[in-house]
């Protein structure tokens, strides 16, 4: 049975904010995922924070647990098209990944004109540039049209607190910020990632609008890391909806989030509204609705308290 509204307004106050695991390092914490290297190893706990214009706004009810479940079955439907870091999964929040070079770039794959934050592309067409990230677009395009074609529009890694730059394919090959052989192989497999995200999300009833990817090396080879088409890392429409309405098409990410805040004048800077309760609750429906649609499986809400389970999870990993 679907998760209803009120079972998610009860877990707000028992959101996962971080985990702290005794004797296994020192944590890192990124925005939304706190990790632990051991060794060739690393431990990914997926919290429910969420982060948007470069900042964390708070915390969403099994949002780290539909991240970390939904990851988990994408990394298995493309490891075809290429590797993943991908170990064990010994909690609904955790994943076991091998270690790898992270490359200093992330790769995002559009496939129509749309988004709010200040690299988006429509942000930039609508302000009347024509080559966003070096790619050339038509004069008359309007919010949300399907592109010609899926483009891939790089941007840098911003450390905490900082903002992603836009990069061109030229910038990254000019100044071999990722050697040009693995460019070339990342602009292939990401375009093949999308075109599979694209295929699954439309059997689904979904579009899957753009999304980010992240990779790194491992012993050399190319390899998928960090999340895949997650509601996090990617815009999702339902089908139906943007066929009746494609300038407001219902939303199956973050960007229901997004635009929320943008609606109230923030976009990242000052101090942010306070989300009601009742909208914490929608947006934590609209992640389950994803993967239940997505996965076809039911979402079944992990057991509480959340830092306990993990910590006893971990514990009985360790000790095998």
């Amino acid at each position: 049975m679907m998760v209803t509204l009120d079972q998610l307004q009860l877990a707000i106050p028992h959101a996962l904010d971080g985990v702290t695991l005794d004797g296994v390092g020192d944590k890192i914490s990124g925005k939304v995922r706190d990790s632990y290297a051991l060794g060739d190893k690393r431990i990914l706990i997926t919290t429910d924070r969420i982060s948007a214009f470069d900042r964390v706004l708070g915390l969403i009810p099994y949002k780290g647990q539909v991240l970390n479940q939904l990851s988990l079955w994408w990394f298995e439907q493309t490891r075809d098209i290429v590797a993943n870091h991908v170990i064990d999964a010994p909690d609904v929040n955790v994943t076991v990944a091998r270690e790898a070079v992270s490359l200093p770039v992330e790769v995002v794959v559009r496939g129509h004109l749309t988004g709010v934050t200040s690299t988006s592309m429509w942000t930039m067409y609508a302000n009347g540039e024509r080559t966003p990230y070096g790619i050339t677009l038509p004069d008359g395009m309007k919010k949300n049209d399907r592109l010609p074609t899926p483009v891939i529009t790089p941007t840098t890694k911003a450390a905490d607190g900082g903002h992603d730059e836009r990069l061109t394919r030229d910038d990254i090959i000019d100044q071999q910020i990722v050697p040009t052989a693995l460019w070339e192989q990342i602009e292939q497999v990401a375009l093949a990632l999308f075109a599979r995200g694209q295929q699954l999300s439309h059997e689904a009833g979904l579009i899957l609008v753009d999304t980010k990817y992240e990779f790194g090396t491992i012993n050399g080879q190319l390899t998928l890391i960090d999340e895949i088409h997650t509601p996090d890392s990617s815009r999702y429409w339902v089908k139906l909806s943007y066929a009746d309405s494609p300038i407001n098409p219902e939303h199956f990410d973050k960007e229901y989030l997004r635009l929320w805040f943008a609606e109230r004048g923030y976009k990242g800077e000052g101090i942010p509204p306070v989300m009601p309760d009742e909208f914490i609750a929608q947006v934590a429906h609209r992640y389950i609705r994803a993967y239940e649609q997505l996965t076809k499986r039911a979402f079944v809400m992990g057991d509480m308290p959340i830092a306990e389970r993990i910590k006893k999870n971990m514990q009985a990993y360790f000790e095998r």
